[in-house]
């Protein structure tokens, strides 16, 4: 049996893990294992590299995804998947494992659907993929995150400052809840929070009444809603395949409108990009080699369409329709328990 492995969307820690563990169980099974570089436009291109255990055994520990990784999406080009479906069968794939969040893995469900063997890996720092506690990247973003807002906290201290830390998050707050809570940040805004420029000015103020100094640190969701602000805060015009706008610039945002309103001195941070790279955590590393290994049991076992995922500790499949399509987000009850550090 001939089995493809393809990672698409944005990079993360824990990829290179799970790929690893994809070859390694390949071999186990007998079964031949193929990379295709840069995700669907490597399956577009005919883009592919033969995978041998003894030459990538020892990724585990690096970042990112040497197999490379794109945006591009079989769903918006005319014929893609028609195209995608063809190249499936010239490339003599039995099946096909896609590593991705809800974009690349909605086209791993649209290729099932038209009738190829498909199995999915959920992988996105933003942890917003339904039907599991796990996504590949997220707990070493979180991290990186904890710790850059860490550092500000000490840089606010020593000069009296505000700081406004804007981390990566377009639907859903995940990342920049677990980081500040963890960092103990003094406020965290997330996109299923709207809150008013009003509120917030309101809170620095308080904040640096009660505690008679200006060190406040501030961690905002890069998607977060201002309820007296018209859409999104974007970095530009530019629309990705998949539809998604370019967010960027709601932290250097608030800063000034907290200044202003307050006359504290404020900065803006913004980590972006550094979060998602570097070594990945244990727990990345390990959770994303059990998923790995259990994707291709999936093949074994003839269980396409199916998505492996993380339940209560223990690895089980769902339907890849199901797991795809929406957005997991911050339950309101979340939040509120969150919202008794932030007074």
């Amino acid at each position: 049996m001939k089995v493809g492995v393809l990672t698409g969307g944005g990079d993360a820690p824990g990829l290179n893990s799970a790929i690893r563990a994809v070859v390694k169980k390949c071999e186990q099974y007998g079964f031949e294992a193929v990379g295709i570089k840069r995700g669907w436009a490597g399956l577009l291109e005919l883009d592919t590299t033969e995978l041998k255990y003894e030459e990538i055994k020892n990724i585990i520990h690096r970042g990112g995804t040497f197999l490379k990784t794109s945006r591009t999406n079989p769903l918006k080009i005319s014929g893609g998947i028609e195209k995608a479906s063809q190249n499936f069968k010239k490339l003599g794939l039995d099946a096909l494992i896609a590593i991705g969040g809800d974009d690349t893995l909605g086209v791993a469900a649209a290729l099932s659907k038209a009738g190829l063997n498909v199995v999915g890996i959920p992988k996105t720092i933003d942890h917003d993929v339904p039907e599991t506690e796990f996504t590949i990247g997220f707990d070493t973003a979180v991290n990186q995150a904890m710790r850059l807002i860490e550092n500000l906290q000490d840089t606010a201290a020593s000069h009296d400052r505000v700081f406004v830390v804007e981390i990566m998050g377009r639907h859903a707050g995940w990342i920049a809840l677990y980081s500040g809570i963890a960092a103990g940040a003094d406020l965290i805004l997330i996109p299923e929070e709207p809150f008013s420029i009003k509120e917030l000015t309101d809170f620095v103020k308080k904040k640096i009444e009660k505690e008679g100094g200006q060190s406040v640190v501030i961690v905002v969701a890069e998607g977060a809603v201002i309820t007296d602000y018209k859409g999104p805060i974007k970095k530009d015009a530019t629309i990705d395949q998949f539809g998604h706008v370019r967010l960027g610039g709601i932290g250097e945002f608030l800063a000034k409108e907290i200044q202003e309103a307050t006359g504290a001195e404020t900065r803006s941070a913004v980590p972006a990009h550094a979060i998602r790279g570097g070594p990945p955590t244990a727990l990345d590393r390990f959770v994303s080699t059990r998923l790995g290994l259990a994707a291709v049991d999936l093949i074994k076992e003839g269980k396409f369409g199916y998505m492996v995922a993380l339940r209560c500790g223990e690895i089980v499949s769902v339907p890849l329709a199901k797991a795809t399509g929406r957005t997991k987000t911050v339950s309101k009850e979340l939040y509120e328990e969150a919202k008794v550090f932030f007074k």
